[in-house]
């Protein structure tokens, strides 16, 4: 369930808010609600005609995009040192970190998308590929691609949830 003054702040500041709690999860940072539910209930507005679907699509694949590349951008350029230095704010032991290298690795790029496509891992695999050192133009568009996936398909069930959101 939603926090009521998460609600309120989402219904008040509209597509901002949808940037900016999207954003940063996909950052790494703390989140007091994870973006599934953010893009659920931005479905549920548009629904409701508060919000329009394609500013909402919009706001949200810009911001996972601009976070997921942030993010590869930083593992890929100083991955190794973060990872040897171990700093506290790394919420993922190394361990886990070394399986899912190896797992991406084997599958290839389509571990790559799938990953992107996975809640809870989504993020985790922008800093895998960036420790695997895959070159922006190959991760990028995998990014594009998987967020306007991923966004969509959230924000349409929320949409389809609409008449049924009291009982969500």
């Amino acid at each position: 369930m939603m926090p009521k003054d998460l609600i309120v702040y989402i219904t008040q500041y509209g597509y901002l808010a949808i940037f900016f709690l999207v954003f940063l999860q996909e950052i790494g940072a703390p989140n007091p609600i994870p973006n599934e539910l953010v893009l659920l209930f931005s479905g549920y507005l548009i629904f409701m005609g508060v919000l329009s679907f394609p500013i909402v699509i919009l706001s949200a694949v810009t911001a996972d995009f601009i976070g997921s590349s942030l993010l590869h951008t930083t593992f890929y350029f100083s991955g190794s040192y973060l990872l040897q230095t171990k700093s506290k704010w790394l919420p993922i032991p190394i361990r886990t970190i070394n399986k899912l290298m190896e797992r991406t690795t084997k599958s290839g790029l389509s571990g790559i998308y799938i990953g992107r496509l996975t809640p809870f891992i989504r993020g985790y695999t922008s800093v895998i590929a960036g420790l695997l050192q895959i070159k922006s133009k190959t991760f990028l568009p995998i990014a594009l691609v998987t967020a306007s996936v991923w966004v969509t398909v959230y924000v349409t069930a929320g949409i389809l949830l609409g008449p049924f959101w009291n009982h969500v």
